[in-house]
């Protein structure tokens, strides 16, 4: 593929919200995007923090081609706290927070501890006594956002206005980090649930800053370009004008959107949101389509909440082009999966999925699809 292909970069932050950002007491910077521009933010973090000093790692698989981040530092995050110790939820006296303040709309801010971030030292080597493993500092950006300052509520339980501040944030973001040295991917997404894996319950998302291409994108990037130059359109745009034709896996389709089970899906519960409109990643979304996605986007994830009538564990996981490569290739997406198949039932990447890659579906699309819309 091209590696010059794509290089332009359509942008567009938007949003209204007053945006101030801060410093924590360890040098992370904290954003703070608020709906009222009288909104003040100059509370400080009166913590005693040691300075950041981020050690990733990252090395490059020789049989596979793929970089693999070494973060030993992560093992002591924080893990499960109860409610009362949240890390995320606003700062009270004496109990200071990750958010100095006491109150907040939305709010970003660099992760504790990062699987990628700046300023890490080192230069680009090997593996010592592997020399065909290449090794470098994992310099990029990881971020937090918090969707709200409502520890007990959901993605799904915000207002429309509400969803549509955090796309608002998701654009911003997604635009600076592509500005940041070293990313050549902006990921963000969400994990909700302990099933999951979530070790902090305070709604939140995050975003990944890569210095590389990630592995699924690529290979994302590889089918569009064979599939262009054979039928001469876009791939994901002849999947979506198919799905809206057939409407058997249709699940929810608006003026600017249409989210459907994929016909190949391979996680029980499947879904993938589309934009209408070829664009390559959040922030060159316009206004009109910020708003309808905010109403789609919540409409099925209340009906993923009424699959099993209870809160549904999930990843939701954006697809976004590359900073500077494959643009023209890439179409937006939202995917939002769940590992729940049946009520009391969960799925396992067991040996097929984890060790081959070769998905099995117990469900069909179909059902699934059936259930979301009747929910």
């Amino acid at each position: 593929m091209n590696a010059e292909r794509g290089h332009h970069r359509e942008s567009r932050r938007g949003g209204t919200a007053k945006r101030t950002a801060r410093k924590l007491a360890d040098g992370r910077e904290i954003i703070y995007f608020d709906a009222d521009p009288a909104k003040v933010r100059e509370a400080e973090d009166t913590r005693e923090l040691p300075p950041q000093a981020p050690a990733s790692e990252m090395r490059r698989d020789p049989l596979t081609g793929e970089w693999v981040a070494i973060a030993a530092h992560r093992q002591s995050r924080t893990y499960k706290p109860p409610a009362e110790l949240c890390p995320l939820c606003p700062s009270t006296p004496g109990r200071p927070t990750e958010i100095p303040e006491a109150d907040y709309d939305v709010v970003v801010f660099e992760n504790q501890f990062p699987s990628f971030a700046q300023g890490i030292p080192g230069e680009d080597s090997a593996v010592e006594g592997v020399p065909m493993v290449p090794s470098a500092p994992a310099r990029g950006r990881c971020e937090v956002v918090c969707f709200t300052s409502d520890h007990n509520s959901s993605f799904s339980a915000l207002s429309p206005a509400q969803a549509r501040s955090v796309v608002d944030v998701w654009a911003d973001r997604t635009a600076a980090l592509a500005e940041t040295p070293g990313v050549e991917q902006v990921f963000c997404f969400e994990n909700r649930g302990e099933e999951i894996g979530v070790t902090l319950h305070h709604p939140h998302g995050q975003i990944y800053g890569y210095p590389f291409v990630t592995p699924k994108t690529g290979k994302m990037l590889r089918v569009a370009e064979e599939y262009l130059a054979q039928h001469g359109r876009h791939v994901q745009g002849d999947v979506l004008a198919a799905e809206r034709a057939a409407g058997r896996r249709v699940v929810v389709d608006s003026e600017h959107w249409t989210a459907y089970v994929p016909a190949a899906a391979r996680w029980p519960v499947e879904v993938h949101l589309v934009p209408h409109r070829k664009v390559p990643d959040i922030a060159a979304l316009t206004d009109t389509e910020r708003d309808d996605f905010a109403q789609t986007y919540l409409d099925v994830l209340r009906r993923l909440d009424g699959l099993y009538e209870r809160p549904l564990p999930y990843i939701a996981a954006w697809h976004q082009a590359p900073v500077r490569v494959g643009r023209d290739l890439s179409w937006l997406r939202l995917e939002v999966f769940s590992v729940r198949r049946s009520a009391d039932k969960l799925k396992y990447l067991a040996g097929s999925e984890s060790g081959m890659g070769v998905w099995i579906n117990d469900v069909t699309p179909e059902q699934i699809a059936d259930r979301l819309r009747s929910t």
